[in-house]
């Protein structure tokens, strides 16, 4: 079923005929909810940055006015890439993986990459630093969701069919782990192990590919001391309150002294350079302290209603018949609920500390961008389907009018003899 949008005023004639299609088929629900959790992000980072901003760089709103930057340049880019057709980015698929495998390397060449707290993960353009393992998310999702459609009958026949695919991401895994981006890695090899049970891999395939991951990832949090000690505090981070454990109890007194309508916008203590990262990690914490229960509530309600609708989209394109773009928004759908779960659950201490943002609202202009276009891509989805329905209908319509005529010429006929 395709939705319309309805709007309040009359498009004026200069409007193409193309845009006006699309604006038809624009879909509303997806759209009023990421442009909601677009709009309460900036409103949040404003106030959980306003005191470290004035403190570190004496401009209050310096990160306000970069998060509305980012808004502005996200929304451009959700655009745009609502404006290109989905067999672009299908016949891209193999480019673009390459591209990503380009990037990751490229980010870990001395000189090239941006070190920040001992995480190589950025690449300075000048007006922003661009963290190559937030544009890798979405370049891999299109390979895959690519290859799942060439290749769907050996994924859910052969074991090879199912293991290369996830070589290739495998691989992309270990270029981010060198720089370290765990949490990335985790977000990627969820989604993808996703994407391809959908495609209908075999469970026992899939379980013991998931099992495989689940040993490995264990494996490098007892290798690396950094991790491990992300992983016993988190267990326990009242045992040492005022060194490992310190972000985590900070996030859960914000959490806990938020009670059922907040502190207040604005009234949150805990950004007063106690929780670090307000706001961009944490900025949950500073969401529940300073809106409290109900707050969190119409956050989370949006997401579920973001992943539900993603997967309503997908099922209408695999209805369409268009398996490449069902793929593609499952993906989505699954990468962004998949994001949102991990930052609620580290902010709630469900969870180990993993550095990913909370998507389309955390500040950071990677993620906001990319996370954008994620958006662009599934409104493109539920327009091209839309127009494919609209087509079909139109086509049934005028079968039926043939069909009419026809007997109308034999009833003609019949009284004629």
């Amino acid at each position: 079923m395709s939705l319309r949008v309805v709007l309040p005023f009359s498009l004026p004639r200069s409007v193409s005929a193309s845009l006006r299609l699309q604006l038809e088929h624009l879909d509303p629900v997806l759209t009023l909810v990421a442009l909601t959790l677009l709009s309460l992000g900036v409103v949040m980072v404003a106030s959980a940055s306003v005191s470290v901003a004035d403190r570190e760089l004496g401009n209050p709103f310096y990160y306000l006015q970069r998060q509305l930057f980012f808004s502005v340049v996200g929304i451009a880019a959700a655009y745009a890439v609502f404006r290109m057709r989905l067999a672009v980015w299908e016949k891209s698929g193999m480019l673009l993986l390459g591209v990503a495998l380009v990037l990751l390397v490229a980010v870990l060449i001395p000189g090239v990459g941006k070190t920040v707290n001992g995480s190589t993960r950025w690449i300075p353009l000048g007006v922003f630093n661009l963290q190559v393992s937030e544009l890798i998310k979405l370049l891999l999702l299109v390979y895959v969701a690519g290859y799942l459609v060439r290749h769907g009958e050996a994924v859910r026949t052969s074991l090879w069919g199912f293991i290369k695919p996830m070589l290739l991401v495998g691989l992309a895994g270990l270029l981010l782990l060198m720089e370290p981006d765990f949490g990335a890695t985790v977000v990627i090899m969820g989604t993808v192990l996703g994407m391809t049970f959908l495609g209908g891999v075999r469970f026992v395939q899939f379980a013991s590919f998931l099992f495989m991951f689940g040993c490995a990832a264990m494996l490098l949090v007892v290798s690396s001391p950094y991790r491990m000690e992300r992983l016993t505090s988190f267990m326990n981070p009242w045992a040492d309150p005022f060194d490992s454990g310190f972000q985590l109890t900070q996030s859960l007194i914000a959490i806990g002294t938020g009670g059922w309508f907040g502190a207040g916008l604005g009234g949150s203590v805990q950004k007063l350079f106690y929780l670090p990262e307000a706001h961009t990690d944490f900025l949950f914490a500073v969401i529940a302290e300073e809106l409290g229960f109900v707050g969190v509530s119409i956050v989370l309600a949006l997401y579920v209603v973001f992943f539900v609708r993603a997967f309503r989209i997908g099922l209408q394109a695999e209805t369409c018949g268009n398996r490449f773009a069902a793929y593609l928004a499952y993906g989505i759908g699954i990468w962004l609920g998949l994001q949102a779960v991990i930052n609620i659950g580290v902010n709630m201490g469900l969870l180990p500390t993993k550095g990913l943002t909370l998507p389309l609202m955390s500040y950071g202009g990677s993620s906001l961008i990319v996370n954008c276009m994620a958006v662009g891509v599934l409104l493109r989805i539920h327009h091209e389907c839309g127009v494919i329905n609209k087509q079909a209908v139109s086509r049934a319509a005028r079968a039926r009018k043939r069909q009419q005529q026809r007997k109308s010429r034999v009833l003609q006929g019949e009284r004629a003899a």
